[in-house]
């Protein structure tokens, strides 16, 4: 028994040339593919098949050879017989065919003497020669550089990278269903920004040469969209990039998918319980396990109801502090570094850098099972309307899940007065040096002028959900291509 490797590419670019004296086009223009290999296994014995793949194994056993081919679907075994095809038929295949070529085939399903369900092949027609070694062990690239730099070939070698990507497609496929059924308009705002508004983060800055300007990507969809609610939509959301000039690492990416939507006459509890029906849709539909393994070998219960906490109440009682209890950063500071806390850059940070960064350091990483933080320091969001029954604080909550934030929502600010009020402290505190603030947008503040009604906007990124949904401790993970250092300048 001979196996039947990968060519190298002076041998593969010989086979070209031969196939083309052959009369045959090794590159074809198009293929009749009636049918997906994983479909193809689910046909009836004696049934014809009419489907196409790459070949990922090819084995000649004399007048027989057993070759799989595999699309996105998955794999199937096909079996071509001398005695089927002919001899020279038989023989043709055998020199034209390598591991890495696609191939169309007709033939009918059979189950073969071991039992695997095959396609026996009447016809095969040359779809196209691959020039490159296939990866040696079809069990799966273990190179994470190689997965990461090279996804086709990931995509190729690890069946379950395949399957994370079209978990990933049906779930953003699920979320578009979900919000067209509770009235939800999808619509597209700019990624081309005048102001890095709306989040607090550091943009990516270009310049336009014909208009002469800088502008901004995107870093948050949210100031245009609620532009559109005082415009006269009712719900709408968007799907699309944001982008952050910050740090990487294996919960954040420069590059994110975000979804965010605005509804009028909602407030964030309405969100909250949105957001709990929309889980519920993606566990129920695609038949999610509600306890889920995660990377480091740990668990995540999303059973339902998920608890709702105080996120003032929360922190006192995992530091001690009562964060509600300062108006002043230095005071802050100093009890702080009474209790040994330290993290970056702590000493010229605002008072709400600080609160953010004692709840990101003592706080959310003890967060592992779903938890809806609610309630939190006014300092912490300039976009949130302020609390009926507290002053100082927002109705704001997040949907923490595995020490990462998955959801951010709250019932928006739409007094134009206490927005620009808002605003001017945060450009404050720029000038004192602190970087992840908001600057002022005085194209929104004209717009609130005319008037909005109550509004509650929702944001989750579609990358640290698909991640914490497999299972996956990395957002490069379940991103198709992410942004790498180049090869000659790793």
């Amino acid at each position: 028994m001979a196996e039947s490797g990968n060519t190298k590419r002076e041998d593969a670019l010989k086979i070209v040339d031969w196939l083309r004296e052959q009369g045959v086009n090794p590159y074809p223009e198009k293929f009749d593919k009636q049918i997906t290999v994983g479909a193809a296994r689910n046909l009836d014995i004696d049934a014809v098949a009419v489907t196409a793949g790459r070949i990922i194994g090819l084995r000649d056993m004399g007048k027989l050879a057993f070759a799989h081919i595999q699309d996105f679907s998955g794999k199937m075994q096909i079996v071509v017989r001398a005695d089927e095809l002919g001899a020279d038929k038989y023989k043709w295949f055998l020199k034209a065919f390598s591991i890495g070529d696609f191939i169309g085939v007709t033939g009918n399903i059979f189950v073969t003497k071991a039992g695997e369900k095959s396609i026996l092949v009447s016809e095969a027609v040359f779809l196209g020669k691959a020039l490159a070694m296939m990866p040696e062990k079809w069990s799966g690239i273990k190179d994470q550089e190689v997965r990461y730099r090279q996804r086709y070939l990931d995509l190729i070698a690890n069946p379950e990278s395949m399957k994370g990507f079209l978990f990933r497609s049906e779930l953003i496929k699920l979320l578009r269903e979900f919000y067209w059924q509770n009235d939800f308009i999808e619509v597209e705002t700019p990624t081309l920004l005048h102001k890095a508004t709306g989040a607090v983060a550091k943009p990516y800055t270009t310049h336009h040469t014909a208009l002469d300007i800088d502008l901004h990507l995107r870093i948050s969809h949210e100031l245009p969209l609620k532009e559109l609610i005082v415009g006269g939509f009712d719900r709408i959301f968007e799907i699309g990039k944001a982008f952050r000039n910050e740090g990487i690492d294996v919960s954040h990416l420069p590059e994110h998918t975000h979804i965010e939507h605005y509804a009028a006459y909602w407030n964030y509890e309405d969100n909250m319980d949105f957001t709990e029906r929309l889980f519920r849709h993606w566990f129920e539909k695609l038949s999610i396990p509600t306890k889920i393994k995660t990377a480091d070998g740990g668990e995540v219960d999303f059973g339902f109801p998920w608890p709702r906490v105080n996120f003032i109440d929360l922190v006192k009682k995992e530091t001690g502090i009562d964060v509600m209890a300062y108006q002043d950063a230095s005071k802050l500071l100093a009890d702080i570094q009474k209790k040994k806390i330290k993290f970056e850059r702590m000493e010229s940070m605002s008072l709400a850098g600080l609160i953010d960064n004692l709840y990101k350091k003592m706080v959310r990483p003890k967060l592992i099972n779903p938890t809806f933080l609610y309630c939190y320091p006014v300092e912490l969001q300039p976009l949130a309307r302020r609390d009926d029954k507290d002053f100082n604080a927002v109705d704001q909550f997040q949907l923490v899940v595995n020490g990462w934030e998955v959801v951010k929502a709250y019932s928006e600010l739409v007094d134009p007065v206490d927005q620009e009020e808002r605003f001017i402290k945060q450009a404050q505190a720029q000038e004192r040096g602190e970087d992840e603030v908001m600057e002022i947008d005085r194209e929104y503040l004209r717009a609130m002028s005319y008037g909005m009604p109550p509004i509650s906007g929702w944001g989750i990124g579609i990358d640290r959900l698909t991640a914490l949904l497999l299972g996956r401790e990395n957002l490069r993970d379940v991103v198709l291509f992410p942004l790498l250092r180049p090869e000659d300048l790793a």
